[in-house]
């Protein structure tokens, strides 16, 4: 089915039950706010980075036994999973959470602002969650509790998946949701469905966002090696030019985009983020590097355009008397939500924070790890607010001011708790 007939059907089809939480429940909910807000200001003051979140980890897994949750550890490095048996028999629910911080030095003036410095690729750094994944394990953590809590409602099982690096190994490393995957994550017992969530710092709290199909990109890192002859500076005529068949390339890829992808189906992008090359100003170099990324949100426009990348970095090298290969890396597939999973669980969203406040959005050219969970698993990944209603200003991701309201991450628990009763119960 077209995605564009499927959002028609959306709004007719969506039938599923929704489970009425008893009163104890939302209870539990509304009681844990005050300590996922305590344990998000741990994480945020006490950050690690990827594949080394030993404490963080520790933390965690020493909450699920508190709870009588079976918990495996040191799974993918650093990995903790909790897997909570409800009293009745049923399917298995994945819910996940990334623990992982960057390389940031925060310049926020936060009572619990991160003082934590680290080496990161040989360079000492910050260390901050400027991606939000403190709220993350701080929200799933509180959905353990409440399950926890409540497991005599349940029909069947949950695990609660909590991925170190998701930003990446470290150079040379194994991790993230592909180590997971490897390591048996969804298997023991099989899960049958994954759910997901991001923390926004753009988005109001209180509201959810989300997307069928395609909702952010499969992340490709490439390497085009440019090999020329050096020559003086002075006879360019004498030898053959990395730097300027570099421009050529780099002038070529972008006419993938603007003349080859059908852009009108789905976002793409190419983007050269480093040129090295050269060292004297008067020396024509022998070789250069371009380190970039491509972003895809459809199978099919990813192979073009990797195809096609890989065709013009060579002809236009040896059009100027050179020569040129390139090197993939894939860091995400495409995060895909399950077309009909999405349709299923739409109306628990709603049910969480409103009708009115389930937002249906395009799809980002960010990438996410999730995405290897979602090829093995049908899974539901979608955004949650975290900006203060009515803030003029907000500041990216990944970034130094980067900044979540706490008040955002109650409707995380909440929509996560509902989603596990009706995909288990329903």
């Amino acid at each position: 089915m077209k995605l564009q007939s499927f959002l028609i059907l959306f709004i007719l089809c969506s039938t599923t039950l929704v489970a009425q939480m008893d009163k104890k429940t939302l209870n539990d909910i509304n009681d844990i706010e005050k300590q996922v807000i305590e344990w998000r200001h741990y994480f945020h003051e006490n950050p690690e980075l990827s594949n080394r979140e030993f404490n963080t980890a520790k933390k965690i897994a020493e909450h699920l036994k508190s709870l009588g949750i079976e918990v495996k550890e040191n799974v993918a490095i650093t990995g903790v999973i909790g897997l909570l048996k409800g009293d009745l028999p049923g399917k298995v629910i994945a819910l996940r959470a990334d623990i992982d911080a960057l390389p940031v030095t925060e310049r926020n003036d936060l009572p619990y602002k991160s003082n934590v410095t680290s080496t990161f690729l040989g360079q000492e750094t910050g260390v901050m969650h400027a991606c939000g994944h403190d709220t993350h394990i701080a929200i799933l953590m509180g959905v353990a509790e409440v399950l926890s809590k409540n497991k005599h409602l349940l029909k069947g099982s949950v695990k609660f998946i909590f991925q170190p690096a998701e930003e990446g190994p470290p150079p040379g490393e194994e991790g993230g949701a592909k180590l997971m995957i490897k390591e048996g994550a969804l298997e023991n017992p099989k899960v049958d469905a994954i759910f997901g969530l991001h923390i926004g710092s753009s988005t109001p709290v209180g509201t959810i966002t989300y997307k069928p199909g395609g909702t952010m990109a499969a992340v490709e890192r490439f390497v085009v090696s440019v090999k020329g002859k050096q020559t003086h500076g002075s006879r360019p005529w004498g030898g053959v030019d990395p730097i300027y068949i570099s421009a050529k390339i780099i002038d070529g890829f972008q006419s993938i985009i603007s003349r080859e992808s059908p852009l009108v189906d789905e976002a793409a992008v190419i983007t050269v983020g480093k040129i090295t090359s050269g060292i004297r100003f008067n020396i024509i170099p022998e070789s250069a590097e371009m380190i970039g990324t491509v972003r895809t949100l459809d199978p099919s426009m990813r192979e073009l355009i990797m195809r096609r990348m890989n065709e013009m970095s060579r002809d236009i090298a040896k059009a100027y008397g050179g020569s040129a290969t390139i090197a993939w890396q894939s860091n995400t597939l495409i995060t895909y939500n399950d077309l009909e999973l999405t349709q299923q669980m739409l109306p628990s969203l709603e049910a969480a924070a409103g009708k009115e406040n389930v937002k249906l959005v395009k799809a980002t050219t960010g990438g996410e790890d999730f995405s290897y969970f979602q090829e093995e698993v049908p899974g539901l990944y979608f955004f949650l607010g975290g900006m203060t209603p009515g803030n003029k200003e907000s500041f990216p991701h990944h970034t130094p001011d980067f900044k979540i309201d706490d008040n955002g991450m109650l409707l995380g628990v909440k929509t996560f708790v509902q989603l596990t009763f009706d995909y288990l119960n329903n």
